[in-house]
């Protein structure tokens, strides 16, 4: 049996204990860096914006400052993340199945409600989108519902913009109207429809509309007909040429829509290649990020089998 001597020897704490140095890793930013990424994303220009859209922003005006994800940990790092509003997940459907490989192939169209200057009145936005760009080909805010009014629309859409191959809609009484059916036959542009009591079966529509309703600069009410109208303009202005769609890769719905996709796609592949020969050790692969894959094919509902067949070709609504 040890003394007690002895033992409190043994237990007392070395004086010079050996210290093992922590290595930071060689792809870590800087405090500097860290610092520079926080104060561009809580600038007046950025606050507002997600990380996605800033980081497809500076790519496009020549500069990398680090990857989505180091952006997402700096604002947590430094408590500026904020929860996003829950969005409600609808179960996929097989039909109606239609695809667009170009713009200008098939048109969606919807009516949703712009809350009136007093509770219970509405103002009506019709709105019509080009599947494959995401691009508002056609917005008007009107008084009431009409036939009359949609067709008006179409006919202003299909001068300015071309008659599409395909027009899809739910089943609204605007929508299976005489008056937009007769017009669309005589223009042999071929009707879709959503099926009864299936409430994703229009999701580009659906999901534009939720852009519209739950960005930050709409009002709680319009107090007129033309303050509704003149936001549809500026939202219509700004979600074309301004917003970076994450269905798109991070292009705006007008850059996809005239065509200028392609090349601002070569454009960022060269910051980034710049980037990645300054510090390649902050690039875990030499290929582009997926999420700025610009999709050759979209669907509404595609079939499960050409799904398992080529995921990357199919592509579903999102904002």
């Amino acid at each position: 049996m040890r003394s007690t001597a002895a033992r409190h020897k043994t237990d007392r704490p070395d004086p010079h204990p050996t210290t093992t140095a922590v290595r930071t890793p060689e792809n870590k930013l800087s405090d500097r860096e860290r610092r520079h990424v926080l104060d561009v994303l809580c600038s007046d220009r950025f606050i507002d914006q997600a990380p996605l859209e800033v980081f497809a922003q500076l790519l496009d005006e020549g500069t990398y400052l680090c990857s989505v994800s180091t952006m997402y940990r700096i604002l947590r790092e430094n408590m500026q993340v904020i929860d996003r509003r829950r969005q409600a997940r609808h179960p996929a459907r097989a039909c109606p199945e239609l695809m667009a490989t170009a713009p200008r192939q098939v048109y969606s169209w919807d009516i949703t409600k712009l809350p009136g200057p007093v509770k219970g009145t509405y103002f009506d936005a019709y709105v019509m989108i080009d599947i494959f760009s995401r691009y508002i080909v056609g917005a008007h805010v009107q008084t009431h519902e009409s036939s009359v009014l949609a067709a008006e629309m179409m006919t202003e859409v299909f001068t300015v913009h071309g008659v599409p191959n395909v027009v899809h809609a739910d089943r609204g009484t605007s929508m299976t109207s005489k008056t937009v059916a007769t017009l669309l036959a005589d223009l042999e542009v071929t009707r879709s429809h959503s099926r009864p009591r299936v409430s994703n079966d229009n999701p580009y529509s659906e999901s534009l509309f939720k852009t519209v309703k739950y960005g930050p600069m709409f009002p709680e009410r319009f107090s007129s007909v033309h303050h509704a109208r003149d936001f549809m303009d500026s939202f219509t202005s700004w979600y074309n040429h301004e917003h970076r769609h994450t269905g798109i890769g991070l292009h705006t719905p007008a850059d996809v829509y005239f065509g200028l996709a392609a090349a601002k796609a070569d454009d960022r592949a060269a910051v980034l290649e710049q980037a990645r020969r300054k510090h390649p050790e902050r690039f875990g692969t030499a290929a582009t990020p997926k999420i700025l894959d610009l999709p050759t094919t979209v669907w509404i509902n595609q079939p499960e089998e050409k799904r398992e067949h080529d995921d990357s070709d199919g592509d579903q609504a999102a904002a």
